[in-house]
This record gives C-alpha cells, sequence and structure tokens, in this order.
C-alpha cells in the first residue's frame, strides 16, 4: 500500500475514537482547544509530504520542544550535559519532584520538565532570554523550512500564571546549584519554548533529520552527527512518554516525543518523522487518539524498529 492509502485507513481506523481524553484544562490557554480535532502528517527522507485531516491546524507543541532544545545543548556542550541531567527513564509524572532530593538535584532525563529546564539553563548561560529563544525559534524554522513558526505569547503567559510546579521544580534544583541562572530568566526560556506553535507538516519536516542520519534533507546539511541523532532516538524511545515510554514503545515501537497540546512526533529511522495531533490526553498526559493512531500506523507500515 502506498503512504497516503496507509493514512486513509489508518483515519477510518481511528474515527470511532476522536474526541477521547481530556484537553489539558490546568494550562487555560490550552482548555479553550477543540478536543476533536485529529491531523496527521508523515515526511519520508525524500521530503514527499502525506497528510490526513487537521494536518496544518497550528497547535501548542509543548514538551515536543524538548527534543529540539536537546538537540542544541548538546551542540553547545556536548557529552557535559550528561554531568547535569540523566539519561533514564523517570518512572513518574513529568512534572514529579520525588526523585531530585535522592538524587541531588540531577533530574533522570532531559524529556522531564525538570530535566527540560536543565536544559533551558544550559542553553540561557552566557545569553539574555530574548536572545536564547531567537536561537530556539531560528533553528526550528531553519529544520522546517517555514519561517511562519512562531511562539504563542498568550500561551508562554498562560503557563507562567500556572506554573507553581515548574517552579518548584526550577528553585529545589537551584538549592543543589544545577540551575546557574537566575530561576526566573531560566522558567521564562522554559515556558516560551513550551509555547512554541506549529502544525504537523512543520512539525514532521523539523523532525525529519532524527530520522535521516542526522540529515536536515536528502541534500541538506547535517543538523547533527549520525551518532547523536541514534542517541536522540535513544532517548525518545526510553523516556519519551513521561511513565507510558514503555507502554508506547510496546504498541508502536517508534521513537517518540509527546507534548500535553495533544501532539506526538514520532521517527521511523531511516524511512520518515511522523507528526499526529488530538489535544484530548490520556491518564499519562499524553495523546488519547494520537497514540491510537501511531499504534495503527506502525502496525499497516511495518516500521516498527523491533520488526
Amino acid at each position: 500500500m502506498q503512504i497516503d492509502d496507509i493514512l486513509s485507513a489508518v483515519y477510518g481506523d481511528i474515527l470511532p475514537y476522536i474526541g477521547e481524553g481530556k484537553v489539558a484544562n490546568y494550562i487555560p490557554a490550552l482548555a479553550k482547544v477543540d478536543p476533536r480535532k485529529f491531523g496527521m502528517a508523515v515526511v519520508t527522507i525524500d521530503g514527499n509530504v502525506h497528510t490526513i485531516g487537521d494536518a496544518e491546524d497550528v497547535f501548542s507543541i509543548q514538551s515536543i520542544s524538548k527534543v529540539f532544545t536537546l538537540t542544541l545543548a548538546l551542540g553547545r556542550v556536548g557529552e557535559g550535559l550528561w554531568k547535569r541531567v540523566g539519561r533514564e527513564p523517570s518512572g513518574t509524572p513529568f512534572n514529579s519532584i520525588v526523585q531530585l532530593e535522592n538524587e541531588h538535584g540531577i533530574p533522570r532525563n532531559p524529556f522531564i520538565n525538570a530535566g527540560a529546564i536543565v536544559v533551558a539553563d544550559t542553553l540561557l548561560s552566557g545569553h539574555q532570554p530574548r536572545e536564547t529563544l531567537g536561537e530556539i525559534l531560528s533553528f526550528m524554522r531553519g529544520l522546517a523550512n517555514d519561517e511562519s513558526i512562531y511562539i504563542d505569547a498568550e500561551v508562554a503567559r498562560s503557563e507562567q500564571m500556572t506554573g507553581f510546579r515548574n517552579a518548584a521544580l526550577a528553585n529545589y534544583m537551584s538549592s543543589f546549584g544545577n540551575i546557574h541562572n537566575p530561576v526566573e530568566k531560566t522558567l521564562g526560556v522554559y515556558y516560551h519554548q513550551c509555547a512554541l506553535a506549529m502544525n504537523c507538516v512543520q512539525l514532521a519536516r523539523a523532525g525529519l533529520f532524527l530520522a535521516n542520519n542526522g540529515r536536515i534533507s536528502s541534500r541538506g546539511p547535517n543538523a547533527v552527527s549520525a551518532e547523536r541523532a541514534r542517541r536522540i532516538n535513544a532517548l525518545m524511545m526510553t523516556c519519551g512518554h513521561y511513565d507510558a515510554s514503555g507502554d508506547f514503545a510496546f504498541h508502536v515501537g517508534l521513537p517518540g516525543k509527546s507534548g500535553v497540546g495533544g501532539g506526538i512526533l514520532c521517527i521511523a529511522p531511516g524511512k520518515a518523522a511522523i507528526a499526529v495531533w488530538s489535544p484530548g490526553l490520556n491518564g499519562n498526559g499524553n495523546s488519547a487518539t494520537g497514540t491510537r493512531a501511531l499504534d495503527y500506523l506502525a502496525r499497516r507500515t511495518g516500521w516498527s524498529v523491533f520488526g
């Protein structure tokens, strides 16, 4: 079957489930999103784009941004980043504080909130927040080859107003010396990176370098080395869905990173980058219908890395 035919079949499979789950109503700007939205885009390594549903509707990518800020931070400080953040699955919710005391302020991995705040702090060092956010936005626009990508100021304000748990995480890590900049500046960068607004096509294009041995396109430059792309994919596989990462690997079998805006970026190494968006979340904070759609897609394509 051709990819367009597979996507049409997947769309038929998930139609009865569109709208399941609950939107992230603890962030006021996200509480207003229509839960019955669903879009999916597949961008193959030859650059061809295949879509279904609301694939060109813009949404808040939230924690999917952590993949790209991790990429930038590794480019800046290299392996030294791992002195400040681990590479192990957390087994706890994305905003949990329980492990930080026993582990002396070192977050388990860069995809939980505490780890991503450390990554944001790394990018901020030596810069002003506006410069850091400019670098992140420029990186995203370059990867997707799309200057229309922007940071949604309303979502960022909404996160800042309700980000008490994130402030607690950042201050707690600061007490261990693992936040090097003023906490409010680091958190400002973090909230604004999470407020990146993109659609499924833009997001899949931005993630394509992870499917293509680090190359932005078949003829384009390398965003990262092939080895670093493999390592980022490994972290997405083991840590990209918080305390449901094992379940996602079991059902979908692809590296992926979710966000509470309802998006998921998924990588089929050597084949394609996939972005799906459906705002209703399951109990782990991952898109309920999006996860189901990726399960069906992986089955129909045979793209699971486990064969």
